[in-house]
């Protein structure tokens, strides 16, 4: 039975299962291949000041690849843990996801988890032709244009809010954890922010998150993206007991659009 199976896992990705069903059509103004983004980790508190516990970086690959008979972006998201933090809780995360290039949804979702003594590996491979997302555990039925963790925010980057107000939701699916949820965006209106790289025009945005190990409550975060074509992430801000956690833009390169929301 298991080569069965791997034998149709296989036949899906090369595009076996191809049937007349049609997907919606994006029109993907917001990235191209061979973006990347680099971003710094840190704990911020009126005591300690601004210390680095890590970096992350978020890339679209060059290649192009098919999935299911469809063109797809190859996506990886890179996060890991830096000085002292190495050695309380260490961090090396890998996470990558295959998304059509039309219809912003994933093919195939890779995961690799590293957070301390929490170690988690899986490949969800989605059949939006059946609607299943099939797991390294069991197969899971989903609804329409589910995405995973990493293709949600490509999705969300192409987000129409030319006529939205503070207080606007935006609803989408996300399968994770052999679990899908209903999760949205909040949009909390337009603010000018300060980071590193230097001021920038911002949307405020609040995202709804799989409360768990991680996150106790279902808005954890307040999240600053550019208000430009490119909608790339400027900076995050999770309050904890004392003080927060931030992750701030520190390099970027292969935009798509060349205007940036850059103040000064």
């Amino acid at each position: 039975m298991k080569n069965i199976r791997l034998i149709l896992l296989v036949s899906f990705l090369m595009g076996g299962f191809l049937s007349a069903q049609s997907f919606r059509k994006i029109d993907n103004k917001a990235f191209a291949r061979g973006e990347k983004l680099r971003y710094r980790v840190y704990y911020d508190s009126f005591l300690t000041g601004k210390v680095t516990a890590g970096e992350a970086t978020v890339e679209v690959k060059k290649d192009a690849k098919i999935i299911g008979g469809r063109q797809a972006y190859h996506i990886e998201a890179l996060g890991w843990s830096k000085g002292a933090f190495n050695f309380f809780f260490k961090v090396n995360n890998r996470y990558e996801s295959f998304v059509d290039e039309q219809a912003l949804i994933p093919w195939l979702f890779i995961r690799r988890t590293r957070e301390g003594g929490y170690d988690v590996n899986d490949d969800v491979t989605f059949d939006h032709y059946k609607g299943l997302a099939i797991s390294r555990q069991k197969t899971n039925a989903i609804p329409e244009n589910a995405q995973d963790i990493l293709s949600s925010y490509y999705w969300a980057r192409n987000i129409d809010i030319s006529n939205s107000k503070p207080g606007d939701e935006f609803k989408f699916n996300f399968f994770l954890d052999d679990s899908t949820y209903n999760s949205k965006i909040v949009y909390l209106g337009k603010e000018n922010i300060k980071i590193s790289k230097g001021k920038y025009k911002a949307l405020k945005i609040k995202p709804m998150v799989a409360t768990g190990n991680i996150f106790k409550e279902e808005f954890p975060m307040e999240i600053w993206v550019s208000d430009d074509e490119n909608r790339i992430l400027l900076k995050g801000r999770s309050g904890i007991r004392v003080g927060s956690v931030n992750v701030e833009l520190i390099e970027y390169s292969g935009l798509k659009n060349r205007n940036m929301a850059k103040l000064e």
